[in-house]
């Protein structure tokens, strides 16, 4: 079995709602919170652009909402190496494994979204 960490991060009281209602809409029901994330972040890391969509997310305020998500130990370092990829173009970006997630969660709202309406 995994090892897994549990961390948290703040959203946009909106955001989180459109989360929850995708998770739901998504079929993983109520516990499939982190199982959606973790597989936005797989998404995003992917991306070759990701550190411009890390630098985004920045600008996001009124942060209210704290979530909390079990991460893979595998993913979390992942999520490491992401950082200093991103440190590397953005040396002055503050909370960038929180942006890294929240950048995530909206590419995967906003591109599934699209890919849905465009059918």
């Amino acid at each position: 079995m995994q090892k897994t960490v549990t961390t948290s991060i703040k959203l946009q009281k909106k955001l989180h709602r459109q989360l929850q209602q995708r998770v739901i809409e998504d079929g993983y029901g109520m516990r499939g919170k982190s199982k959606w994330i973790i597989e936005s972040i797989e998404s995003l890391l992917k991306l070759a652009d990701y550190p411009e969509l890390v630098e985004i997310a920045e600008d996001m305020d009124h942060l209210n909402d704290i979530i909390s998500i079990r991460l893979s130990d595998t993913l979390m370092g992942r999520l490491d190496k992401a950082v200093i990829q991103v440190r590397k173009q953005y040396p002055a970006l503050e909370g960038v494994k929180s942006n890294l997630i929240r950048a995530s969660i909206m590419q995967r709202l906003l591109r599934e979204h699209t890919s849905v309406t465009e059918v």
